[in-house]
């Protein structure tokens, strides 16, 4: 499971968190592992049976003035058995100033006490984002995954096979490069798989005999896109005389991804072949069978009815002619 520090957390710059630390540095190491969010109203209370100590807590103007009007007994208790459940952190919104029993509670225990200028809501909305993106599954795979017209196709195959190769002929016409070599793969709820690049690969492709080049350089900022949805799997093999390979399309064959099901298609390459051609033919496609679309079936049941119609006008036939 993903996991992310809340020193990772208080060090991110580019969600617009505005983060800063006011006590419990002991607590940096803390981890945070689902993307939900808590406001601990009824646990300050001293009611913590639902609290979940995985959980960013997030303190707004309700909460802190409930605690001030309680006795200083009273909330120093109440504090006290929120911090001894190990909970990951404090998040105070609106920059307000925290009272000093939350502070000194926060140091005693070591849970990180931060604080943001952000409203409770439009904060709340921010980190939820965030989390979302960093917590969830993800994985590499080795691979090119390039936009092509609207599609996410994923290039995999052999070392060698000419998937950069591929990519770069398919950028040369107008789509878009999203990763080079290495793909991280994350999914993003119900079912949906998105990659991106590796941030020190990022924009950039080998292809052998040029070594690396990069593409936003070359190309230009619209020949290339951060992340992209990916639609389809296309696996580029080697052509093997004798080897069996679909020639109707209506094989449909797919490949698993962290547990999400992605179509795939496995295009033979071999001298002569223009393997650009083919996969963007194949993601045009990708795009008639998300409309309800399938050219193949289509071509079958004509096939099919052609049949049907020859087998009625024979049988016909031959009935006319036993008559005669």
């Amino acid at each position: 499971m993903a996991e992310l520090s809340i020193q990772e957390l208080l060090g991110e710059d580019e969600a617009g968190l505005d983060l800063e630390l006011l006590a419990g540095e002991t607590g940096l190491s803390n981890k945070i592992s689902v993307p939900r969010i808590q406001k601990p109203g009824l646990a300050l209370a001293g009611y913590t049976t639902n609290l979940h100590p995985d959980r960013i807590q997030v303190l707004g103007s309700t909460e802190l003035t409930y605690l001030e009007q309680l006795p200083r007994d009273t909330a120093m208790r109440n504090l006290a058995a929120l911090c001894a459940l190990n909970i990951s952190c404090l998040i105070i919104t609106k920059g307000q100033e925290p009272p000093d029993i939350l502070v000194d509670e926060a140091a005693r225990r070591g849970t990180p006490l931060l604080r943001t200028h952000h409203q409770s809501s439009i904060f709340i909305s921010l980190i939820t984002k965030f989390l979302e993106e960093r917590l969830l599954p993800s994985t590499i795979t080795h691979g090119v995954l390039v936009d092509v017209l609207g599609v996410g196709v994923l290039l995999m195959g052999k070392s060698g096979i000419g998937k950069s190769e591929c990519a770069l002929d398919l950028i040369l016409r107008g789509h878009r490069l999203v990763a080079d070599d290495v793909v991280r793969v994350r999914s993003k709820l119900p079912a949906v798989l998105f990659g991106e690049g590796m941030d020190l690969l990022h924009h950039h492709m080998e292809i052998r005999g040029l070594g690396i080049i990069n593409i936003k350089h070359l190309f230009g900022v619209a020949a290339i896109r951060e992340r992209k949805k990916i639609d389809l799997v296309i696996e580029l093999v080697q052509w093997e005389d004798g080897q069996e390979y679909d020639r109707l399309g209506l094989e449909e064959e797919t490949t698993t991804l962290l547990g999400i099901q992605l179509p795939m298609q496995r295009v033979p390459v071999r001298p002569g072949r223009n393997i650009t051609t083919i996969v963007e033919v194949a993601a045009r496609n990708q795009l008639l069978k998300e409309m309800g679309y399938h050219s193949a079936r289509e071509f079958q049941d004509r096939l099919e009815q052609r049949m049907a119609e020859t087998a009625r006008l024979h049988s016909h036939t031959i009935i006319g002619d036993n008559l005669e």
